[in-house]
């Protein structure tokens, strides 16, 4: 994918995690790309992991050697199907392309290696001679074979036709593309035309619009047809470890993993979820590592507010409940996202209390220049202050390092951090909205200031002072004064 480059800790990261669901094969790589991709390559393979773990390769036997200089269990072995990879890319003739695939596939089971032969741009091939190349790799000991829709052209009636010839030769997968919109629907043609293996990306990275998403594949297959593939409930931390790992973050409206897949704003819809949870829902989100989530705005309804209130151990009358549901729509009229922040200081207000803070930001300081970026915080914690540092990749990360050490003891997790620019210019005012938990608590905030640091650190300040001061218990404990 463009603009995404793994180092070896990181695809070490995302192998253990896709090891931890059941991904039964896991391709690490292509070992012909650099020294640095090998030793990635390689420390994937010694990690133990029960997946199978396989390289890249082009029709090229030095790509084999070294696969086999990384330790792989076995390697996906792509060689050109369509007339257009075998006469112009490669320069060759569609015998010689038979030819060399079966060489190519002794060669690799002569040595240990479990072999699948990928035909490249086979939804572009000429369906006859796809099944000859194929067949001709499992003839030569291949263990399985796939169709691959390489640029995403494929519609799905394509896809079963030609996976029904390739199947009735050996096992046989499919690789797909989202060029058309198409990636999902294609690996569930092929599958039901007997494919028994699907190529997927998390969270659909790859070249061009990506791969098909493995974890929908996981959920449509289990859903749609009743086929177990991987363990559902550890889909969501998987896409949230490699959305961090690779910097892609996820569209809101994604299935799965997006941040709307189980949000709901609209009065009808949240008044509806809250009698029965199935009545806007296909599938429970606990079933892929989620929860449900009453989203606040100008489609908020009387049911809606309660439940979200309730949740904050907030309770309101009928007269206040009108009030903050007036105030709630006239935000969302005006273009804003009513936070957790938001609801509980529109409700005190309404009901007239004021609230002591647990946590309170009372100075920042941060620089980042040629040097190791660098922040200070000054908090009041309680009845005491608390002065800390930290380092990070840039302010904004050193910042909140600085926040985690001056609540030393305090566990939170940050679960997502968002920003937006909302004018436009140099002297632009950006707002930052954060996602906190602690516990099975959990609250969103969001800050704006013309400083994005400023504004990350006052959404984590209020959103901790929120979760500490929900229970007396939460509050920490007397803390001493830091010096310098």
């Amino acid at each position: 994918m463009p603009g995404v480059s793994l180092t070896p800790s990181d695809k070490v990261t995302i192998a253990r995690a896709l090891d931890a669901v059941g991904v039964s094969t896991v391709e690490a790589g292509s070992a012909c790309t650099s020294d640095g991709e090998r030793e990635a390559i390689a420390r994937v393979a010694s990690e133990g992991l029960d997946a199978r773990v396989t390289s890249f390769a082009r029709g090229v036997r030095a790509d084999v050697d070294h696969a086999l200089s990384c330790d792989v269990d076995g390697i996906n072995l792509v060689v050109p199907a369509s007339d257009r990879h075998i006469e112009t890319k490669v320069g060759t003739t569609r015998d010689a392309a038979v030819e060399r695939t079966q060489e190519l596939v002794e060669y690799a089971t002569d040595h240990g290696l479990w072999v699948e032969v990928l035909g490249e741009d086979g939804s572009r091939a000429d369906p006859a001679f796809l099944e000859r190349l194929l067949s001709a790799g499992l003839e030569a000991g291949a263990d399985r074979i796939c169709y691959c829709d390489t640029v995403g052209a494929a519609t799905p009636d394509e896809v079963a036709d030609v996976v029904a010839r390739l199947e009735a030769h050996g096992p046989t997968g499919v690789h797909t593309h989202d060029d058309l919109g198409l990636g999902l629907a294609n690996a569930l043609a092929g599958v039901s035309a007997g494919a028994d293996f699907v190529h997927a990306t998390v969270g659909g990275v790859g070249e061009r619009a990506g791969n098909v998403a493995l974890e929908e594949v996981a959920v449509a297959l289990d859903e749609g047809y009743g086929v177990e593939t991987v363990t559902l409930a550890g889909l969501y931390e998987l896409t949230r470890r490699v959305a961090d790992v690779t910097g892609v973050g996820h569209p809101p409206n994604k299935a799965v993993c997006g941040a709307n897949a189980f949000a709901h704003e609209s009065g009808i819809h949240t008044d509806g979820t809250l009698k029965d949870t199935r009545m806007y829902e296909p599938y429970p989100p606990e079933r892929v590592g989620r929860e449900r989530r009453l989203v606040l705005g100008k489609h908020a309804g009387r049911a809606g507010v309660r439940a979200a209130l309730s949740e904050h151990g907030v309770d309101a009358s009928e007269a206040d409940l009108d009030a903050v549901v007036s105030r709630v729509k006239e935000l969302g009229d005006r273009g804003k996202r009513v936070t957790d922040a938001d609801l509980l200081a529109i409700v005190e207000d309404v009901q007239g209390r004021t609230r002591d803070r647990t946590v309170e930001l009372l100075d920042l300081s941060a620089t980042s220049g040629a040097g190791v970026p660098t922040a200070s915080v000054r908090l009041r914690i309680g009845d005491a202050e608390r002065i800390a540092a930290g380092t990070g990749s840039g302010p904004v990360d050193a910042a909140v390092e600085a926040v985690r050490e001056a609540l030393d003891g305090v566990d939170f997790d940050l679960d997502s951090y968002h920003v937006d620019a909302i004018t436009g210019g140099t002297d632009a005012v950006v707002t930052v909205e954060v996602d906190l938990s602690r516990g099975d608590r959990s609250v969103t905030v969001s800050a704006s200031e013309a400083d994005i640091t400023r504004a990350s650190v006052d959404a984590m300040v209020e959103g901790l002072d929120r979760l500490l001061a929900a229970t007396d218990d939460d509050v920490p404990g007397e803390m001493p004064v830091a010096s310098d």
